[in-house]
């Protein structure tokens, strides 16, 4: 299923594909669907980027996230979102994803309600991955996806015992650096969506499903405002029904969480809920309060979502959306079996058991798993709880959540392991992902592209909690927290990743410079993937 690239780049009415443009995905009519994206939308993108530097320099400047007053009135209203398509009425068990054409098909016959088909976090953006995928997912619509490997084939179940396809394009901050239209570099948010789309939008509105998608890293109404221009004008292009599209946000960043009653405002008459992306979350509260040194979060393990700040985060989700009729989606159990530890297997369960419960007894209409073999665990406790389709019905009215409540951090420590863990998850993830896997098991996780962020912004801000006057940070056993620390720790690694079978492997040095220059630098870098994306391909 690999692409077939031609030798040299392509040019058609001033687009250009650098690393070529295969002809059964990017013929012309779908080169000038793209361009025309570009050019209609490329400035207001860039508008909304240019927002995100400025809020940030405030809450640098010693600012705090809250809501907006001038928006008071949406979130005053009352007024709720379209009706949901019958196909997302029940969505309790969600799978996600790489794209690759053995994961789409052990996704649609996992027995998920849906499965998230992920070209963000869980995707290394190579430009072969990108068009394989794109090509697995048509072929998938057409039931003609077929994979053989390790000595097996895989084929796909009849389409009606197949889980929902959403596809996750990647966020308004990446470029694709493989299309430029006019000299600038294509939005990848739009070579991915439009993409599929100009594709698949067609078939799958003929067979009333969809197109669905997942839209990620959203920091503001104004970002979801401009999803909706966007989408309503694929529409168009398209000839199809006006919020025939149909789209699930991600609330996954700080910012968002104080605008949910903006967000599904502005895409009112296309959105199908909310999601509690709680890795991308925590990663976000780091880099938005970076600044702040009586926010600094403790290691990972210890930031549940028990922990009030984020307890507080899911509960009002749930009573924004359910006030509005749209589904609130809880977050993913990264855990994944265990083969060769009966004992660690059990503890794993018991987490993902535990956190499933949270969330049906909190409301939540659905989750998120990683794993085929966990989807049996969370649709039995959400069948237990959850005899209808979705729990609209619990408005959770008794909820009350203060600016102070979503910014509270929880009380904690860095152990040794903790510190020590975080390098090792960034190195380990960071070169698979420079090496063209974005979806990574450690140490009984499935560590994504969130997941690693969280480890490199707290390496980041616990190494410079004294930049600005402050005390020093310590680990748990009295040790400072500073660069010989760091050093010492990503010294040994090597040593330690010897002789472990791991995707990457040929990649660990060039991961550990490169985490080692992101870390010493004087700002954070705001997503891993903007200097690492540069080294692929």
């Amino acid at each position: 299923m690999s692409a077939v690239l031609k030798d040299t780049p392509v040019a058609s009415e001033g687009i250009q594909f650098l690393a070529g443009a295969p002809a059964d995905l990017l013929d012309p009519a779908a080169q000038a669907f793209l361009a025309e994206l570009h050019r209609r939308f490329e400035p207001a993108r860039q508008a909304r980027l240019a927002d995100r530097r400025q809020r940030q320099a405030a809450f640098d400047a010693g600012a705090l996230p809250d809501f907006r007053d001038d928006t008071r009135a949406i979130r005053d209203g009352d007024w709720r979102v379209a009706a949901l398509p019958a196909a997302l009425l029940d969505r309790r068990v969600e799978i996600t994803g790489p794209v690759d054409p053995k994961m789409v098909i052990n996704a649609l016959n996992s027995g998920a309600n849906c499965y998230m088909a992920d070209f963000e976090d869980s995707t290394s953006p190579t430009w072969d991955n990108l068009l394989t995928g794109q090509r697995a997912l048509r072929e998938a619509i057409a039931g003609t996806l077929s994979f053989e490997g390790n000595g097996k084939r895989y084929a796909l179940k009849p389409e009606r015992e197949r889980a929902v396809l959403i596809v996750r394009p990647r966020g308004w901050h990446l470029d694709e650096k493989h299309v430029q239209v006019d000299g600038e570099r294509l939005s990848a948010s739009l070579f991915d969506l439009g993409l599929f789309a100009f594709h698949n939008a067609r078939a799958l509105a003929d067979k009333d499903r969809g197109p669905y998608f997942y839209l990620p890293k959203l920091q503001s109404m104004d970002e979801a405002a401009l999803w909706q221009d966007v989408l309503s004008y694929v529409e168009c292009l398209l000839g199809l029904p006006q919020g025939q599209m149909k789209v699930t946000v991600l609330i996954e960043t700080l910012p968002a969480a104080f605008e949910m009653d903006e967000i599904l405002h502005a895409l009112r008459d296309r959105i199908a809920g909310l999601n509690c992306g709680r890795w991308d979350y925590i990663f976000s509260y780091i880099k938005t309060l970076r600044a702040h040194r009586d926010r600094v979060l403790p290691e990972r393990a210890q930031v549940t979502m028990t922990q009030p700040f984020l307890k507080a985060y899911s509960e009002l989700l749930i009573q924004t959306c359910h006030r509005r009729g749209a589904h609130a989606m809880g977050g993913m159990a990264a855990q994944i079996p265990i083969a060769n530890d009966a004992e660690a297997n059990d503890r794993a369960l018991a987490r993902v058991r535990a956190d499933k419960l949270r969330e049906v007894t909190a409301g939540h209409d659905g989750t998120w798993v990683a794993h085929p073999a966990l989807i049996p665990l969370a649709r039995q406790i959400f069948d237990e709880r959850m005899p209808g389709p979705h729990q609209h019905h619990v408005g959770r009215e008794e909820v009350i959540v203060a600016r102070a409540d979503l910014l509270a951090p929880p009380l904690g420590t860095i152990t040794r392991a903790g510190f020590e863990g975080n390098v090792e998850v960034c190195v380990r993830y960071l070169a698979a992902w420079l090496d063209g896997n974005g979806c990574v098991p450690i140490h009984g996780m499935m560590e994504d592209a969130a997941t690693a962020e969280i480890a490199r912004t707290q390496l980041w801000q616990w190494l410079h909690a004294a930049d600005r006057g402050g005390t020093p940070l310590h680990l748990h056993d009295g040790t400072e927290i500073d660069e010989a620390l760091f050093d010492r720790v990503l010294l040994n690694l090597p040593s330690r990743l010897a002789g472990q079978p791991m995707p990457g492997a040929a990649r660990v040095a060039e991961a550990i410079a490169l985490l080692e220059a992101l870390t010493q630098r004087d700002t954070l870098e705001a997503f891993l993937t903007l200097p690492a994306y540069e080294r692929i391909d």
